[in-house]
């Protein structure tokens, strides 16, 4: 069996057009649960996901795996803040990464068809998955990265723009994914969200890790002047 954790990250850094994204950053994180990255807009969150995920390019540091880079990321899937959908329908959508992965056609429907009933989607197994509202669009998104049962699920703000509904039927497959084994590294705005989810909390703030503990901790008995305002809803910058 692979595995993936510890993951050590030692003054990792990256930047687009000369200026610094995020970075440079040192972090350890475990296999366990859900780790939630939070901060003010413009920290970093999404810089630092897509780093750790290697969809940006590492300029500086490293970033270890318990196995070597390429293994781990072929047990990662990323979930975007705007889910990306492929002109097909919502049934295609869900299989195609197994097809990519090089299962067989029939096999990939199967487990499409039983992913589109964990999610809510059974209905909709024939519809344009570009007609899907917002809500369904990243249920869908979810079961196309949960089909390959990955060991880490990255996901950048899973509910911006969600109703409270929709929320609520996310955090659902995402503790479902949880509890079957899968590793969250998340961003999210909401607190509330933070707090439901979280187990382990990266603050970031300018770009660099500011505060990093359990979550109990953290929400609990934030240790920095910065943590404690963010928490109360004041600026930080």
């Amino acid at each position: 069996m692979t595995e993936l954790f510890p993951l050590k990250v030692r003054g990792a850094a990256t930047a687009r057009r000369g200026k610094m994204l995020v970075g440079p950053v040192d972090l350890d994180l475990c296999g366990q649960k859900a780790c939630v990255v939070i901060g003010p807009n413009g920290s970093g969150k999404t810089s630092l996901l897509r780093l750790l995920h290697g969809a940006a390019r590492l300029h500086r540091g490293t970033i270890t795996w318990a196995c070597p880079t390429d293994e781990a990321r072929h047990h990662q899937s990323f979930v975007f803040q705007r889910p990306v959908m492929l002109r097909r329908s919502v049934l295609d959508n869900i299989a195609y990464p197994l097809l990519v992965h090089g299962v067989k056609k029939p096999a990939a429907l199967d487990a499409a068809r039983d992913w589109a009933g964990r999610v809510g989607l059974t209905e909709m197994l024939r519809r344009p998955a570009t007609v899907l509202s917002g809500g369904e669009q990243q249920k869908l998104a979810l079961a196309r990265a949960l089909v390959t049962r990955p060991k880490v699920l990255f996901l950048d703000e899973p509910c911006a723009a969600l109703d409270g509904r929709a929320m609520r039927e996310i955090e659902a497959i995402l503790t479902d994914a949880k509890t079957a084994g899968t590793k969250l590294i998340m961003t999210t705005h909401d607190m509330g969200q933070a707090r439901r989810l979280a187990d382990e909390v990266v603050f970031l703030l300018g770009g660099l890790v500011h505060e990093t503990g359990p979550a109990t901790t953290f929400f609990d008995h934030p240790e920095t002047p910065e943590a404690r305002a963010f928490l109360n809803g004041d600026i930080v910058e």
